[in-house]
């Protein structure tokens, strides 16, 4: 029997995480920060065929570590709670978890803030100083803040930009004085009563990401529960953006099938770069003739602009569900 090479820690790892069914190692990966997630990803790919020897080498390794660890205490009742979140899902869990750990520490305001959608966010800090809207808006993610930043008044957003590009060092107090704040305008807007999360743009953001044979299996299942919310995903997944990767053909049949007036109201909502996709599937003389229109149109409201977009997008769905257009390489990339 050949020797075994003796395997690094992360070696360990990459190999008892392969020895798990999908689920669990989707569990464990979950939990990783990205630079972890990247080094173990690494090792995974670059074990090789891995032998029973190699196999009983991790699990001895891992036995003999649990057996100097035992089982810590920390963060035992956020354990406990997933898993019996994934055993009786989170209603019964809340209602368990209250009856065992009736003075949980509760979450942090501000933790919680990380994990709300901006419709939720908007209403605790509209009218609040902007030094602490900055101080929150830069723990948030990017287009989250963005979105936050965007629904506030016009006329407060260049002093909530400024203080953010001049923030510096933020004190314990200033994140204290924070989620007092957090604390306070939740209860005024919501009581007791749980924050709204996620909704048809969250889960439609989710499976695009997700790949195509997701999204069928999941949109598919969801519109035999519920066809109003599969329509409402549907609308969000299929954007105006997305009819940027049709190639000159798909354009053109396309365009065929717009009315001119709708046309131009919707390609006043975008840029010039925007606007070439779709100059290139019209004549020199055509594409030269909707931009002087588009010119001479001036001021176009955003309502006329929006709904002469979905027009579009609604056409679009129409000619893909046919066939008469493909989106992307033609391997139904999209809607």
């Amino acid at each position: 029997m050949s020797e075994v090479v003796p395997l690094f820690p992360a070696d360990n790892a990459a190999v008892m995480v392969m020895l798990l069914d999908n689920d669990n190692a989707s569990r464990i990966l979950s939990e990783l920060e990205p630079d972890e997630l990247r080094r173990l990803g690494e090792k995974m790919c670059a074990l090789g065929e891995i032998s029973p020897d190699v196999i009983a080498e991790a699990i001895a390794g891992f036995v003999e570590k649990t057996e100097k660890l035992g089982l810590v205490a920390h963060d035992r009742v956020d354990k406990v709670r997933s898993m019996m979140s994934n055993a009786i899902g989170e209603v019964k869990t809340e209602s368990v978890m209250r009856q065992i750990m009736p003075d949980e520490p509760k979450t942090s305001p501000l933790e919680l803030a990380r994990w709300l959608t901006s419709e939720a966010l908007v209403p605790l800090v509209k009218g609040e100083h902007p030094q602490a809207i900055a101080v929150l808006l830069v723990q948030l993610d990017p287009v989250v803040a963005a979105e936050v930043l965007h629904a506030l008044p016009t006329e407060e957003q260049s002093q909530i930009v400024h203080r953010i590009a001049t923030l510096g060092p933020v004190s314990p107090q200033a994140i204290a004085m924070l989620e007092e704040l957090l604390t306070r305008r939740i209860t005024e807007n919501h009581g007791h009563r749980p924050l709204a999360m996620g909704g048809p743009k969250e889960a439609a953001d989710i499976i695009n990401g997700a790949g195509k044979v997701i999204e069928k299996r999941v949109m598919s299942e969801i519109g035999k529960i519920d066809k109003a919310l599969a329509k409402e995903i549907e609308n969000e997944m299929f954007k105006f953006e997305h009819l940027f990767v049709l190639d000159p053909q798909s354009m053109g049949t396309l365009l065929r099938d717009i009315g001119n007036d709708t046309l131009i109201d919707a390609l006043k909502g975008i840029s010039e770069e925007e606007r070439d996709y779709f100059f290139r599937a019209m004549s020199s003389r055509a594409a030269d003739g909707v931009k002087d229109e588009i010119a001479a149109r001036g001021r176009t409201k955003l309502a006329d602009v929006v709904a002469a977009q979905k027009e579009v997008v609604l056409v679009a769905r129409k000619l893909a569900a046919e066939g008469s257009i493909i989106f992307g390489s033609g391997d139904d990339e999209y809607v």
